[in-house]
């Protein structure tokens, strides 16, 4: 079984992307053979380099991972929308308002992934989990709806979702000045993530 997981680079002034540094650190599951891939903060770029690298890579399951300030648990995503609505720019400087991700596209699209136990595996191993049902407007929901197009266009038989984690402490304690941010340490949002990736790699 071939994995290919995603996470975004460091956005909004912060230093740090929780996401990339907990992917950076799981362990591929006995018996897959597990892709990492850096994608910018970018609308349409981000959702680009992972077309090619579906292309490429052709994986069993595709995971992409990002950061949801404010969250205080792993949050497996249950649907993308075709809408992007940024309420701050992306890298580039980019800050669509009430766009569609691909013009002439379904509205939405739902995960396919068994979302309810894939959160259900990340709660037993000790890390807060709830399912989502909205994954924003920002980038992260983007590339989701990217996602979930090729699939239903060109893979129809690969799996594929998105969880979002929580920041991490050091950036709680920077982003939440004015109101207190939860946060999860990188340690936890490790054991989670291997959890639920185990779990899909069992599927």
């Amino acid at each position: 079984m071939k994995i290919l997981l995603t996470a975004f680079d460091p956005f909004g002034g912060e230093p740090v992307n929780p996401a990339w540094e907990a992917v950076r650190l799981l362990r591929a599951p006995a018996g897959t053979e597990v892709k990492k891939l850096l994608l910018p903060t970018v609308f349409g770029l981000s959702g680009d380099l992972l077309c090619a690298a579906l292309a490429a890579e052709r994986p069993d399951l595709t995971l992409c991972i990002g950061q949801a300030a404010g969250r205080a648990a792993i949050t497996p995503e249950r649907i993308g929308v075709n809408l992007m609505d940024a309420s701050i720019p992306d890298n580039a400087g980019f800050r669509p308002k009430e766009e569609p991700v691909l013009p002439g596209a379904p509205a939405a699209y739902f995960v396919r992934l068994p979302v309810r136990a894939l959160a259900e595996a990340i709660a037993a191993s000790g890390v807060p989990a709830a399912v989502s049902n909205s994954a924003g407007l920002f980038v992260c929901n983007q590339l989701l709806y990217r996602l979930l197009h090729e699939i239903e266009t060109k893979y129809p038989a690969m799996g594929g979702g998105f969880v979002h984690v929580p920041c991490l402490p050091e950036q709680a304690e920077r982003l939440g000045k004015e109101k207190p941010l939860p946060s999860l340490p990188l340690s936890d949002l490790v054991r989670g993530l291997q959890a639920g990736l185990e779990f899909l790699a069992k599927e």
